[in-house]
């Protein structure tokens, strides 16, 4: 029944979150496009909103660049490049606990504000607050995971999450198997991970994959009237 479930969370469960992540954001784009924003609260709480968010995004930014590079880029290439398993595991404590403790302490403001601030309360919806508190818990899951991963710098340990992801999307089989034996919390983290991608297209999280790209194309300038020239 374990092997089972293992099977179903890490072998089949990261398809289903992959194809609602990717039919639900188009489906959200094409049928709800004025929902495709983030929806600022800035007007109510300012400050509180400009430190947590830039630790927030900075911190998350640099979370997801380094996990996709980590993971998915074949362990040929770095041992091409001569980077050691040990070198690689090392990094990713240093530069993912640096960027772990950046976005927890910005999503801790940002809970903080969003909770504790009646206005900001009032004009949140159940999917922004869940999607912040799942936030939170995904990064500390990820903290939580650096004493295990000092215990493995030979860089061994990191091999499987390698294999299991390349595993993935590269459709092989076996994939899930690559981490049967990994901790708890190393599933965990996987699985909450795997979970947000899921929620991705029904919260503000869609806002992740606009860049204002628009800008660099747009015909002529955007005119902007003076106050003097307005009278």
């Amino acid at each position: 029944m374990a092997e089972f479930i293992h099977h179903l969370l890490f072998g089949i469960y990261p398809y289903i979150a992959l194809a609602v992540l990717a039919v639900g954001s188009v489906i959200r784009y094409d049928r709800e496009p004025y929902s495709w924003r983030a929806g600022s609260s800035q007007l109510l709480r300012r400050k509180q909103l400009i430190v947590g968010s830039v630790l927030f995004h900075l911190g998350v930014l640099m979370i997801f660049a380094g996990h996709v590079v980590g993971l998915l880029t074949p362990i040929a290439v770095f041992d091409a490049l001569g980077i050691s398993h040990g070198a690689k595991q090392l990094l990713a404590i240093v530069a993912g606990g640096f960027a772990g403790v950046l976005g927890i302490v910005g999503a801790t403001l940002l809970i903080h504000r969003r909770f504790f601030d009646p206005r900001v309360r009032a004009a949140s919806s159940f999917a922004d607050n869940m999607i912040i508190v799942l936030l939170w818990a995904q990064l500390a899951l990820g903290l939580a995971t650096i004493p295990l991963s000092m215990q493995h710098l030979d860089g061994h340990e990191m091999v499987k999450f390698m294999n299991w992801a390349q595993g993935i999307f590269t459709f092989r089989s076996g994939a899930a198997d690559q981490i049967a034996d990994v901790a708890l919390v190393f599933k965990l983290h996987l699985f909450m991970g795997l979970t947000i991608l899921l929620l991705f297209p029904f919260t503000r999280l869609v806002h992740m994959l606009s860049a204002p790209v628009r800008y660099v194309w747009r015909p002529g300038y955007q005119v902007v009237r003076s106050r003097k020239l307005a009278r």
